[in-house]
């Protein structure tokens, strides 16, 4: 007899406006509360009931009240919604249509759901893949939660639901663009293109390449110095700036890696057949010569044309790699000709790596983990492959290609595609020297490691360390790599100019750099520019490339490693990241993450210390792990659905008080 009362509504009312409110973020558990996270600090307990008003990840303004002696939260108001647009599988209860989103903290919701037109509801069965948008929220004033299905992925037992379900998550296209039927090279008319198919070129590629975009040749001199010529793929013979090939490029951004399969940037007939360098094919090429002295400098005397060329030796990666190591290789011999030529470039390379380890900043060799698959997309086996000598052969070719288009195009432009990176971050710097250089007895200021130089010198010292602890602790001051039209540096590889122009048939932003580099040869203005969005562009490309690569290889793992468990394989984790939860160790076998809870290193919390900030974990005080250590782990749980690795020590710290700890208690 109250409920309709409006002189109780107004009184509840004006309590609740009297009532204090909070801004913050929803974090769901999976015991049906939550908690409203206002900042690092300070968060406010959520009810059951009052959940089911939100969702994990809901930005909302909520009232604070006192229930039972205990301040809770009250969602009341939605700021931003976490949930839009999602993937999520079918859940069909008494035949009604549902979708379960793909999250850890969401998937055991079940929202009522609906079919967008042209999607027939009987089509789709229970655990299909499917995107879904959210419709309606209960905090916008709806009754419950309402989404709308639209579009199915793949069935719920399709083996390569990892692929097209991150494709679809991160909006990214599933196959090749289409291409045309006649292609035609639409050069600039006043583009002369020097005939250089008599030139030996080789290409060095994987076994599997198809979309061969290099071709080298070398030849050392009396003097011991270098001619190096270094001739790329040239996709822009056949695509115009306002075509609709490259709108769809730019769209692209990149081609998409991803473990087992890529996604071209370009369609197949242009990317795998007329544009690639196949062996005793003429194609159309842009190419750069440079001398590179002995001792690994390149010389004033860069010169960008175009040129129709030949390669006359597709070479494979470990062919070469034997053949230069061993002396010999059982798959390959190559003619004299084709061996000298691979012989001096080899040399070549030398000298670079020389010149960049002394000058420069030159990586640490780490593998690169590769699934390989079955017909049926079954994970085979994961090799961890190192860079061979015919690979670092090739990476110096091309770095040294990048530094002659970045000087290149600074001198005639100022502007183009490069990749900078801007070192440490200005607010970080003295951190960094407090931490390097406590002493001050190393030339480390934080005067000097804000150059160039100086950066680069304190990268090349670390790399002495005996351990990479104190590298992996100023990783997390650095900035990150950028790509802008702006010639900047490159700290993070000692460079003062850098801007790839490479893999025009992989990377839009190389083939913008590609007609501008042929605007220089015809000394006229570009027809096209890099302009100040084409970065930000590239960057989100980019990112949204790293997080799918990423999101399958988690899910290949998981879906491979499950039996390891069971088995109690024991694997060398090498520690990343350390937080207040544990450590995050990446297992150097196959290149798998997993995440070590402090509880499975020792389950007192009082004993145990993890320390992010300053990377050690510690037990009674004293340092047990650092970042960078190697432990061994055995797997202790693989969640497929979630995607997850829990790993733990094989080695066990026991749970008990040192004698000096039991004397004080008892006392």
């Amino acid at each position: 007899m109250f409920q309709d009362n409006p002189l109780l509504a107004q009184l509840k009312q004006q309590i609740q406006e009297n009532l204090p409110k909070k801004e913050g973020t929803i974090k769901a558990t999976d015991k049906g509360f939550g908690f409203l996270e206002v900042d690092s600090k300070t968060s406010f307990f959520i009810p059951p009931p009052y959940m089911k008003k939100c969702l994990h990840g809901d930005k909302v303004k909520a009232i604070i009240r006192t229930e039972k002696e205990r301040e809770v939260a009250e969602p009341e108001e939605l700021l931003e919604q976490s949930l839009t647009r999602f993937i999520g599988r079918v859940k069909l209860f008494k035949g009604k249509l549902n979708v379960a989103p793909d999250h850890p903290q969401l998937k055991k919701l079940s929202l009522k759901a609906k079919t967008r037109k042209g999607i027939k509801s009987d089509d789709l069965k229970e655990g299909d893949w499917v995107v879904a948008h959210l419709i309606r929220h209960p905090l916008k004033g709806d009754n419950g939660f309402f989404v709308e299905i639209s579009e199915k992925i793949t069935d719920a037992d399709d083996k390569i639901a990892p692929w097209w379900v991150t494709l679809a998550e991160n909006d990214l296209p599933n196959s090749e663009p289409a291409g045309i039927d006649n292609w035609e090279i639409k050069d600039d008319a006043d583009l002369e293109r020097v005939d250089m198919t008599h030139v030996p070129f080789v290409t060095i590629d994987g076994e599997s390449t198809k979309d061969m975009d290099d071709a080298l040749y070398a030849k050392k001199t009396e003097s011991g110095d270098f001619e190096l010529t270094i001739a790329i793929a040239d996709p822009t013979a056949y695509i115009t700036p306002d075509s609709d090939m490259d709108k769809v490029a730019r769209e692209r951004g990149f081609t998409i890696y991803l473990p087992g399969r890529n996604i071209p940037m370009l369609p197949r007939d242009l990317a795998d057949e007329l544009c690639s360098l196949i062996e005793n094919e003429v194609r159309p090429a842009l190419c750069c010569s440079v001398t590179v002295s002995k001792d690994g400098v390149i010389g004033d005397d860069i010169k960008f044309f175009a040129a129709n060329i030949k390669s006359h030796a597709r070479l494979v990666y470990d062919n070469v790699s034997d053949w230069i190591e061993n002396g010999s290789s059982d798959a390959w011999q190559p003619s004299k000709d084709i061996a000298e030529i691979v012989r001096d470039l080899y040399e070549f390379s030398k000298a670079r790596a020389e010149w960049r380890e002394k000058n420069a900043v030159v990586f640490p060799d780490r593998p690169d983990y590769r699934f390989e698959l079955s017909e049926d997309n079954d994970v085979v086996a994961i090799h961890a492959d190192m860079r061979r000598s015919a690979n670092r052969l090739v990476e110096e070719a091309m770095i040294t290609a990048n530094i002659c288009a970045g000087r290149t195009l600074k001198a005639n432009f100022d502007s183009g595609v490069f990749n900078t990176h801007a070192g440490f971050k200005p607010e970080k710097i003295e951190e960094v020297v407090a931490l390097i250089n406590p002493n001050g007895e190393l030339p480390f200021t934080a005067e000097s490691i804000a150059t160039l130089e100086g950066f680069a010198e304190l990268r090349r010292w670390l790399a002495t360390q005996e351990t990479s602890y104190l590298d992996n602790r100023i990783r997390k001051y650095q900035t990150y790599s950028e790509i802008g039209n702006q010639p900047l540096p490159h700290y993070a590889m000692g460079l003062d100019l850098y801007a790839t122009w490479t893999s025009p048939i992989r990377k839009y932003g190389d083939m913008i750099n590609h007609r501008m580099l042929k605007a220089h040869v015809l000394g006229k203005e570009p027809v096209q520019t890099a302009d100040e969005t084409v970065g930000e562009e590239l960057a989100l490309h980019r990112k949204h490339h790293k997080i799918a690569e990423r999101n399958v290889g988690d899910w290949l793992y998981a879906r491979t490693l499950a039996g390891e468990v069971e088995k109690g394989t024991v694997f060398n984790g090498e520690i990343f990241d350390i937080s207040r939860a544990g450590a995050r160790v990446r297992l150097l076998e196959n290149g798998a993450a997993a995440f070590i809870p402090g509880s499975l290193i020792l389950a007192n919390k009082e004993r145990l210390a993890c320390d992010g900030e300053a990377g050690m974990i510690s037990i009674d005080k004293e340092v047990v792990y650092r970042l960078g250590d190697v432990l061994e782990v055995v797997l202790n749980d693989v969640n497929q659905e979630n995607r997850s690795i829990v790993a733990k020590p094989v080695q066990v710290f026991e749970d008990v008080k040192k004698p000096d700890q039991a004397e004080a208690t008892a006392e």
